[in-house]
């Protein structure tokens, strides 16, 4: 019985230690999905969030991706670092503002070729107003506002 837990608390501290050093993904509270379960490849192929199916889903990062389609998964798994949301897909806004909140994909902005998910439309509004800016003082906060 000793050695069944010594075994179990090993196994446990190597899968808590492997999830430390890998970034963060905001997935809320009770839900291991990235993006909320959107398609973070439809931002870029289709200009718009779709719906991902759990029928053509990936683990990346500790966290469920889903997509809408089988090429969408395959895209994404040719390059994640391509479609992941920036800073783990937490408020890009609350980032530059150093702290955290969670990004909802409907509020959402592609600059520079990066996908930035904010809070809700009046922080997107805000967000909109100076993006390079924000970005900036977002990219110089991440990933010490974790802490």
């Amino acid at each position: 019985m000793h050695r069944l837990l010594l075994l179990i608390t090993a196994a446990l501290l190597t899968a808590t230690s492997a999830l430390a050093s890998e970034p963060p993904v905001y997935t809320g509270l009770l839900s291991n999905t990235g993006a909320g379960g959107y398609d973070v490849v439809s931002y870029f192929e289709a200009d718009e969030p779709t719906k991902g199916s759990a029928d053509y889903s990936t683990r990346h990062l500790g966290a469920t991706w889903r997509f809408a389609s089988a090429e969408n998964l395959a895209r994404f798994q040719s390059n994640p670092e391509r479609y992941l949301p920036a800073y783990g897909g937490y408020c890009a806004w609350a980032v530059s503002q150093g702290y955290l909140a969670k990004g909802d994909p409907k509020h959402w902005n592609i600059r520079q070729d990066r996908l930035y998910l904010n809070y809700n439309q009046s922080v997107q509004d805000r967000w909109l107003k100076s993006p390079d800016e924000f970005i900036q003082q977002a990219d110089a906060n991440w990933p010490r506002v974790l802490d």
